[in-house]
């Protein structure tokens, strides 16, 4: 993207379930927006956008800050024109595209990043963050008009990615579950498909300063098309998916 030297991105998986992850999402968070007060924060992945907001405040997923969501403003282009920060938190990956692009948000977010403004995304917002929204895992409820994304990194993510098969219990015992692993199904992508893609493993943040990557809180794996995956420890060095 132009302008990609003055991007600052932190982009989470997700599976802030434990106290220990919640408290590096908050650290992670401060270092990030840093002075920042108010974050215009994107609840579009999920239905009950007053509900998401008012959970994201009670649980303390705001980190301290002020969240204001876009669903709040009457002209959600303008709020985000004005906006010192932005948070597009996760869902489903479909309905959070179908409505970035029935507002009209791709290029004022692009924009808005390219100068230097601060974004985050979690999950489905970590998505949103990509080339396209081709490889998330959420089921299509809703059309967008296309699978185009904000186009803030060069690579595509899978968040909530785990390695191997799946395995389900019944009653004392475990049954492999015979379904397509998530390497499979990142193998059929890039079937079509030339972007590497990143699969973050719950509770791990990809940090953006410019040119620069860094994996922190949990681990990675790396897809490139025609080779075989590459498995990344948190602190590891990323940048070279940003070229």
């Amino acid at each position: 993207m132009s302008g990609s030297a003055s991007r600052r991105l932190l982009l989470g998986s997700g599976g802030f379930r434990s106290e220990e992850r919640k408290t590096l999402l908050r650290e992670r968070m401060r270092l990030h927006f840093g002075e920042v007060e108010d974050i215009l924060f994107v609840p579009w992945a999920l239905d009950d956008h007053d509900g998401y907001l008012r959970a994201m405040r009670e649980g303390g997923f705001d980190a301290g800050y002020r969240l204001v969501g876009i669903h709040e403003c009457e002209d959600p282009v303008r709020a985000v024109e004005s906006a010192e920060a932005l948070y597009v938190g996760g869902g489903n990956t479909f309905r959070l595209i179908e409505a970035v692009h029935r507002c009209g948000l791709l290029e004022p977010v692009r924009s808005r990043v390219a100068a230097g403004m601060p974004f985050m995304g979690v999950s489905a917002g970590t998505n949103s963050a990509c080339p396209t929204m081709m490889t998330t895992n959420d089921m299509p409820i809703v059309l967008p008009p296309s699978f185009e994304a904000f186009a803030l990194v060069p690579f595509q993510a899978n968040p909530h990615y785990f390695a191997g098969n799946t395995w389900v219990r019944r009653g004392e015992h475990l049954e492999e579950h015979f379904g397509e692993t998530r390497d499979q199904r990142i193998r059929e992508f890039h079937e079509r498909n030339p972007q590497p893609v990143v699969g973050l493993w719950e509770g791990a943040f990809l940090e953006v300063a410019g040119d620069t990557m860094q994996l922190v809180g949990g681990a990675a794996r790396e897809f490139r098309r025609g080779e075989e995956p590459v498995d990344h420890a948190d602190g590891a060095d990323l940048s070279a998916l940003l070229a």
